[in-house]
């Protein structure tokens, strides 16, 4: 019975420790980012298709895009821990909490990368699989490397590496680029200022301390809502276009006109608060940012469910 005792007290502190050390990995990969991601390449897989893919097609794309994803995320928790270790919200990231090391880490994100690669280039084509490893190197060489600490346009052309998935889930079932997912690439592309500066008010002082130029720490706050209105405006714009432009039938167009109204109706009153003389939580921020999230995953189920119904 004392045998018993032991043996069982030995191996779950062991179990716990697999268990932290999986889900430090894990965090590496910044789960809840990539599941944005996803959320705007499936959908540009059922445009292309006009319908359901083969599911083992879908699989393949969205495991290869979720290793890619992760590679790049991982090297940005590397290269980006000094940063990490000052900010409130990611000071908890394991690198900084040293619960990986670099090394291992960087490790990590190659093997993943590679793994990407070969997964996308033999589960569905090299032209997706080059997409993805040219989203990864865009986002750890350009925007982690280079735009991030330097300019407060680092979240517009930063931005470009979470606009390649919609191109890799059409790509991966076309084996070519073509007018659609261009313009569902567009729609991220403009997307992404209006929904990261709403979450850099929300952080100004931890960017600020950081040294990080993001727009709310470098202009005053009528300034970024200004070109937060005009970001959202064209977001929209270019969501409409899809639909005299690509395959899609009356629901995406329907639904893209609600959701861009109260889109650009949070973006207004963000303005309205900012040119009102509002700062800090009292500019509710995170109300765009909130509703930005929403905003892009039914916008995107609706291309998605479109080519379902018609």
């Amino acid at each position: 019975m004392g045998v018993c005792v032991a043996v069982v007290s030995v191996a779950a502190p062991s179990e716990a420790r697999v268990r932290d050390v999986v889900k430090a990995y894990v965090a590496l990969t910044k789960p809840r980012v990539i599941e944005l991601l996803l959320v705007s390449t499936i959908p540009a897989m059922f445009l292309a298709a006009g319908g359901l893919p083969p599911w083992q097609l879908i699989l393949v794309t969205l495991v290869g895009g979720f290793l890619a994803a992760g590679s790049a995320n991982t090297f940005n928790c590397v290269l980006d821990a000094d940063i990490d270790e000052i900010m409130r919200r990611t000071r908890r990231r394991p690198v900084p909490r040293h619960q990986v090391s670099t090394r291992a880490a960087l490790v990590f994100a190659v093997v993943l990368g590679i793994a990407a690669t070969l997964i996308l280039g033999f589960g569905a084509n090299w032209l997706s699989a080059l997409l993805a490893l040219a989203a990864n190197a865009f986002y750890v060489f350009i925007y982690t490397m280079w735009l991030k600490r330097r300019t407060w346009q680092n979240t517009i052309w930063g931005g470009i590496a979470g606009c390649f998935p919609p191109l890799i889930g059409w790509t991966a079932v076309t084996g070519s680029v073509a007018l659609a997912p261009l313009i569902l690439f567009a729609i991220v592309f403009l997307w992404t200022p209006p929904h990261t500066w709403a979450l850099a008010f929300r952080y100004k002082d931890d960017y600020a301390a950081a040294k990080v130029p993001m727009l709310p720490v470098v202009r005053p706050a009528p300034k970024v809502a200004n070109q937060i209105v005009i970001y959202t405006v064209a977001t929209v714009a270019v969501s409409l276009a899809l639909w005299p432009l690509a395959p899609t039938g009356p629901l995406y167009p329907i639904v893209a006109v609600v959701l861009g109204a109260v889109f650009i109706w949070e973006a207004v009153q963000l303005w309205r608060r900012a040119h009102s003389g509002l700062e800090g939580a009292q500019l509710k921020a995170m109300r765009l940012f909130h509703w930005s999230n929403t905003y892009l995953a039914l916008l995107f189920l609706a291309v998605a469910i479109d080519p379902l119904i018609f």
